[in-house]
C-alpha cells in the first residue's frame, strides 16, 4: 500500500510539474499559445466570445488578463452580489477574477489563486496597473489553498479542475474555505464516453484539458463525498465548437459543463 501511494503521490507531481510548466509558456512565450495548454489559437477575444462572455465583459478588463483560456463563463452563472467574497481556483492572469470585482464592489473581496508563478506576476502587474484594490492573487495550489476556513461566498473557476490529480481533495478544499450557505460555480470539461488510453497516459493531453476530463457520475459522488448538496452539472453541446480545436476528434469525448453545488 505504501509502494502505490508512493508511486500515486510521484505520478501527481509529475503532473502538477508538467501543467505548471505549460501555462507558464502561456505568460512566456509572447501571446503564443504553446502545444499542451487548452489556449486558443483564434484570437483571444474571439474565444472570449465562443465561451460565452459579452464583449462590454471583454473589453471591461485588462487586455494583458485574457489569454483565451477556458471552457466556459463561470461569472454569467455565479450570480454574485455586492459585498461578497469570492475565490477562484486556478486564477491564471486575472481574466475572471478582475470581472468578479466590478460584480462584487469595493466593499467585496476577490481571491485568485494559482500555481504558477509566472501567471500569479502576471495577474498582480495586472491589477496594479489598473488600480483593482478589492483584488488579490495568491501562489498555491487548489488541492491545498492558502485561504483560511468559512471565508467564502462564492468559488469559481474554468477550466482548472480538470487539471488536477487529486480532485476530490480539491472539493474537500473548496468546502473548508466556503462559508455555511457558499455555492461552487463553476466551468470545466466533463468526459462523456471513455478515452483512448493512448490519451489517458498524455502528458500533452492532461495540460490540453482533456485526459483529466471526470465522467459526470465521477464528480457527483466526488461532490457528495466532500460534503457538498443542491450539485447540478449541466453540460454545454456548444462547447464542442471550440473543443474541437484542441486535437483532432476530442470533441467525440468531452464536453463543457456547468458544475454547481453549495456547502
Amino acid at each position: 500500500m505504501e509502494h502505490n501511494d508512493k508511486n500515486r503521490t510521484t505520478q501527481n507531481d509529475k503532473i502538477r510539474a508538467h501543467v505548471r510548466e505549460e501555462y507558464a509558456k502561456v505568460i512566456t512565450s509572447s501571446n503564443c499559445c504553446p502545444q499542451g495548454s487548452c489556449c486558443s489559437t483564434t484570437g483571444y477575444d474571439k474565444t472570449a466570445l465562443q465561451l460565452g462572455y459579452s464583449k462590454n465583459e471583454i473589453s471591461s478588463v485588462p487586455k494583458e488578463s485574457n489569454f483565451g483560456l477556458g471552457c466556459g463563463n463561470p461569472i454569467a452563472m455565479a450570480s454574485l452580489k455586492e459585498g461578497q467574497t469570492v475565490l477562484d481556483l486556478g486564477s491564471g492572469a486575472g481574466f475572471d477574477c478582475f470581472l468578479a470585482a466590478r460584480k462584487v464592489g469595493p466593499n467585496g473581496q476577490v481571491i485568485g489563486v494559482d500555481m504558477t508563478p509566472e501567471m500569479i506576476s502576471k495577474a498582480r502587474s495586472n491589477a496594479e496597473k489598473n488600480n483593482y484594490t478589492n483584488v488579490e492573487f495568491r501562489l498555491g495550489e487548489i488541492e491545498n489553498l492558502p485561504v483560511t476556513d468559512n471565508q467564502i461566498n462564492v468559488i469559481i473557476s474554468n477550466c482548472v479542475i480538470n487539471l488536477s490529480p487529486d480532485k476530490l481533495r480539491v472539493f474537500q478544499e473548496a468546502y473548508r474555505v466556503l462559508k455555511k450557505g457558499g455555492k461552487l460555480s463553476i466551468s470545466d470539461i466533463v468526459a462523456e464516453k471513455a478515452l483512448p488510453d493512448e490519451l489517458k497516459e498524455n502528458m500533452a493531453a492532461y495540460s490540453s484539458c482533456i485526459s483529466g476530463a471526470s465522467p459526470i457520475h465521477e464528480l457527483e459522488k466526488m461532490l457528495y463525498s466532500a460534503g457538498f448538496v443542491d450539485i447540478k452539472i449541466k453540460t454545454n453541446p456548444m462547447s464542442k465548437e471550440f473543443i474541437k480545436t484542441w486535437m483532432l476528434n476530442i470533441e467525440n469525448y468531452i464536453v463543457s459543463a456547468f458544475i454547481e453545488a453549495v456547502k
